[in-house]
């Protein structure tokens, strides 16, 4: 991979710095609960089917008390798009090289009653270059006030760049995250954007404030609901509600294919299934 430039340095450190904050935010909360589990990292190299160093990244993941499993992947990688794939996405269809970093995070709960939660923003490069990303909950046991509070956060975020992306981006999220051969949605919703492509500056300031969102309000609905107490039936319809999310990502996600079709760590990749699930 060839040496970065300033806007792909400058996203990178961004991932990475937010990556350790959220990272800490979790292992604060553990501590809280009496537990003493803590991140462990595994970094991984890509390698470019001709041989040359295509980058890589740095698997995280905790199990603890309250946190039953959750990965944070940092990745840095680029290099040409195998085959048909690069006409698939934005700007190689004509020349398949390429340049991605970002963030990836998803948190299964011990708790039923805590929400699990998908978030992820990442910069790419082909011909032309965009952020993207978003967050969404997804409760087994969905309860209003933690839905209405993930909104609110997220849309403040939004209306403080542009009145049209929450409505924008909150529509998106609801019809990515659905599960067509179930009927359903995969949780409560929450943004999803791609192809934010106007500037520079004005999209990675908006990346930025939606980590930061995303940074402020998990960790609040996490300890608001970590100490209830929950029964077996609550249990039963959690690892349920789990096999419908590993459906979606197994079948429908698009970051579980751009991962496996550039080369990616698979540990990384596949670190969104839930440690249990149940299909009954």
């Amino acid at each position: 991979m060839t040496e970065l430039d300033e806007q792909q340095t400058a996203a990178r450190t961004w991932f990475e710095g937010l990556r350790d904050r959220i990272c800490a935010a979790f292992e604060a909360i553990e501590r809280d609960a009496g537990s003493d589990a803590r991140f462990e990292y595994a970094p991984w190299d890509r390698t470019d089917p001709d041989g040359t160093s295509g980058g890589g990244g740095v698997r995280g993941v905790m199990k603890g008390k309250v946190f039953e499993k959750v990965g944070v992947n940092v990745s840095t990688v680029g290099g040409r798009f195998e085959g048909e794939f690069a006409k698939s996405i934005h700007g190689a269809g004509d020349d398949p090289r390429f340049f991605a970093t970002g963030i990836s995070l998803v948190a299964h709960m011990a708790n039923p009653h805590v929400p699990a939660v998908h978030m992820n923003t990442r910069f790419l490069r082909t011909t032309k270059q965009w952020f993207g990303g978003g967050a969404d909950l997804n409760p087994p046991l969905p309860r209003d006030e933690d839905t209405a509070d993930f909104h609110a956060r997220l849309k403040a975020a939004c209306d403080a760049h542009s009145p049209d992306y929450y409505p924008r981006f909150k529509k998106w999220a609801d019809d990515y995250f659905f599960i067509p051969h179930r009927g359903v949605h995969r949780g409560v919703g929450g943004i999803f954007y791609d192809h934010l492509e106007g500037d520079f500056d004005a999209d990675f300031a908006f990346t930025r404030d939606v980590g930061e969102a995303f940074l402020d309000v998990y960790p609040r609905l996490v300890r608001r609901r970590m100490d209830e107490p929950w029964t077996e039936a609550d249990r039963r319809a959690q690892l349920a509600w789990r096999g419908r999310y590993a459906e979606f990502n197994l079948v429908y996600d698009r970051g579980t294919l751009f991962g496996l079709k550039t080369g990616g760590n698979i540990d990384a990749i596949l670190m969104s299934l839930p440690p249990l699930a149940t299909w009954e």
